[in-house]
């Protein structure tokens, strides 16, 4: 099998490095070699965050170069088309629409971009996305958004349900794991 790679973008503290560890469990549960690669930035600053994962029959990096990437997977809008040129042709944006503002809009030096998701769909380019964060909101808790997503990109990954409930189970304390099979089922279904 050729090696696919997938990025996980957003923010510092939405959540990628549990999609990510929730992804890898996946994938190696198909008998895959996986190879994941966090890049922080300014994570704790409220920066962009990027998570590169690869797999394939053998993974010798994790690193995703430009028009590389099958999927990519943003927690909010703004970093989906900030890493659209990594998208390869043919590949897959999975995006919530949540709307974070960066600083310098934050600064009000510049203004958030309209239309953002319709912008990217009319280049031609596959978006899928929901509003994740009501969907996590919706069971109780907005950290689940990154799981709501989880169960939106599922259906472009292709592999069943039951890996996915059962890295859920491996990756998620017990006591938030009934919210987030809910979180993972709400976006499998948006």
């Amino acid at each position: 099998m050729e090696t696919k790679s997938i990025m996980i973008v957003g923010v510092g503290g939405q959540g990628s490095l549990l999609a990510s560890r929730l992804i890898g469990n996946v994938l190696l549960s198909q008998g895959f070699d996986v190879k994941v690669s966090e890049v922080h930035g300014m994570s704790q600053r409220g920066g962009s965050v990027v998570t590169y994962v690869k797999y394939g029959d053998k993974v010798y990096s994790p690193v995703i170069e430009k028009g590389e990437a099958d999927i990519i997977i943003s927690f909010e809008a703004l970093e989906a088309a900030r890493w659209v040129s990594y998208l390869k042709k043919g590949g897959h944006i999975v995006t919530s629409t949540q709307q974070l503002d960066p600083m310098p809009v934050i600064q009000g030096v510049m203004q958030y971009p309209e239309d953002v998701i319709g912008k990217m769909k009319a280049q031609g380019i596959d978006v899928l996305s929901c509003d994740a964060l009501s969907l996590a909101l919706s069971v109780g808790n907005a950290k689940a958004s990154n799981v709501v997503l989880m169960g939106l990109v599922s259906t472009k990954m292709g592999f069943e349900d039951k890996y996915w409930q059962q890295a859920l189970e491996s990756c998620v304390p017990p006591k938030f794991l009934e919210l987030n099979k809910k979180a993972f089922e709400l976006g499998k279904n948006a």
